[in-house]
């Protein structure tokens, strides 16, 4: 990797030195002549391994050139050394160089320049002096610049890299406790009625296993929401069976909340759902985290409010808003506050600029509030809704 630099460095370097070498300069100066242009040459080779290095070995051997009284046109050298420093050092470096280069300007001009052309060649000299210094500068903010950029853009990567796994973390977390809390139930229902209802037992299995396909879609769309319909499954098989459990439970959503509140009824919380507005006006991600509000605040009544305990769900939606009440009369609070369930509520409803609220109501019981805003396009609401594979 060195190396490559270091050759592309040695190409302009040996141009520099054959330009500048004329048969003349040879034939009058000799070896000397020579010399000087090797030393004032060949140092730029390594000029962007050591820039400051280079830079003192060029302005010696131009010092050495001046009190030999030869001059060179290879003093570009110094020109071609004090843009390396300007595109690899500071400010106060790259200043120091320019002040040595103008110093040595100054003597050249003084000893070589045409009678009554003094202060034209300090001009000229000065004028290209501050163009090298200047840009390279340029090129070392600009490398700064670019450098910035991939560093926020890496910063945003693992920030999005975080999001993501926060939010599948609250999928994951809503998808298992209410499923399980559901399972729980109803196999506890079921071991209650034990032969005397056979009937009864068959239902609380068959719905035991509908809740367990429900959450295997559930996470399979949240843990792969970007794979091949035809990619093989952990059975060996194409993907075809998963594409068609995922068809089977689609993205949840508000047409599916009577679903989810008639596997609650049968694991025996009472709760009623009323609607209010079209559903049919809001984007898919909204539904989605609507769907999860309330699949959490009615999974902790299941969890935490005893038996007989009656919960309902209320939801209004406008073009502007979707508005979103679980109440029940409980006499525990349905939600445990050092819980994750209430705070990723709170992130879910965050996304959208929405306020949302938890506590207990003055009679008893526990109320979940949250208003969700639908006037501006929120970026977390809509990476969650394309995770679950639906469009906003």
């Amino acid at each position: 990797m060195n190396g490559r630099p270091r050759m592309l460095d040695a190409l302009p370097a040996a141009a520099i030195f054959l330009v500048t070498l004329g048969p003349g300069q040879v034939l009058r100066g000799g070896l000397e002549v020579v010399l000087l242009q090797v030393g004032l040459v060949l140092p730029l080779v390594w000029r962007r391994r050591a820039p400051l290095t280079v830079f003192a070995v060029i302005a010696t051997v131009a010092g050495l050139q001046w009190l030999a009284g030869v001059q060179l046109p290879a003093d570009v050298a110094l020109l071609v050394a004090l843009y390396t420093v300007g595109a690899h050092a500071t400010w106060p470096r790259t200043l120091t160089a320019a002040a040595v280069v103008e110093a040595g300007a100054v003597l050249a001009s003084a000893r070589w320049a045409p009678e009554g052309q003094f202060l034209l060649s300090v001009t000229a000299l000065t004028a290209m002096i501050a163009a090298a210094a200047v840009t390279g500068t340029s090129m070392r903010t600009r490398r700064a610049y670019l450098a910035a950029l991939e560093r926020d853009r890496d910063q945003r990567a693992r920030l999005a890299v975080a999001e993501d796994r926060a939010r599948m973390a609250r999928d994951m977390h809503d998808i298992v406790t209410h499923n399980l809390s559901v399972m729980i139930a109803l196999a506890d229902s079921a071991h209650y009625v034990g032969a005397d209802a056979p009937d009864k037992v068959s239902a609380a299995v068959g719905q035991i296993a509908e809740t367990g396909r429900q959450a295997l879609a559930d996470m399979r769309r949240s843990l792969a929401p970007h794979s091949d319909d035809h990619e093989p499954d952990a059975a060996g098989g194409t993907g075809s069976r998963a594409a068609g459990d995922l068809r089977r439970h689609p993205t949840p959503g508000l047409a599916q909340l009577p679903a989810l509140v008639d596997r609650l009824r049968a694991a025996g919380l009472a709760a009623g759902l009323q609607t209010y507005g079209d559903a049919a006006r809001i984007p898919a991600a909204a539904q989605l985290t609507v769907y999860r509000l309330t699949q959490e605040a009615l999974t902790n009544v299941l969890k935490h409010t005893p038996p007989g305990t009656r919960a309902e769900v209320r939801i209004e939606v406008s073009p502007e808003a979707v508005t979103l009440e679980v109440t029940d009369n409980g006499t525990a609070p349905a939600a445990v506050g050092g819980g994750h369930g209430v705070e990723g509520m709170r992130d879910r409803v965050a996304a959208y600029g929405g306020t949302f609220r938890a506590g207990p109501l003055p009679a008893g019981g526990w109320r979940v509030s949250a208003r969700l805003d639908l006037t501006a396009t929120h970026r977390g609401t809509l990476r969650e809704g394309s995770r679950d594979g639906s469009a906003a």
